[in-house]
């Protein structure tokens, strides 16, 4: 099945060109094409999705590695205090494998966690004035 589209008229003199025509294959979406992600796009949007974790500090940094249509995550975080450290990194690799998977087409079969501070909420308070 092919289609034939017309091109603009006014934008050419019609004594220059007689008659323009492209013609378009339709394969029922057999190829559409490729989409292409930079890492630092799936840094952004892993770093939006560890934020949405309950527990996790603000400030959180990502790195992402993209072979093919996989992402190996590394994110350095604070865990907030008295938050278990273990459940609180579970919860994020979960939340980072499934949420940047849903976003962006990508497998998450890693993600690397390294916590780098456990944070209260007295934490950067001063005590003596």
């Amino acid at each position: 099945m092919s289609l034939a589209v017309e091109a603009p008229a006014a934008r050419h003199r019609a004594e220059d060109v007689e008659e323009q025509t492209v013609d378009v294959e339709k394969d029922d979406g057999a190829e559409r094409g490729r989409t292409t992600l930079e890492p630092r796009t799936v840094k952004k949007i892993a770093a939006h999705a560890v934020a949405e974790v309950p527990g996790v500090g603000d400030g959180a940094k990502v790195d992402a590695a993209i072979d093919r249509e996989s992402a190996t995550l590394t994110v350095s975080l604070e865990v907030r205090y008295p938050e278990s450290v273990a459940r609180t990194t579970e919860a994020a690799r979960a939340h980072l494998m499934a949420r940047t998977a849903a976003l962006t087409g990508l497998t998450v079969p890693k993600v690397d966690i390294v916590v780098t501070a456990l944070r209260s909420e007295e934490t950067g308070k001063r005590r003596v004035q």
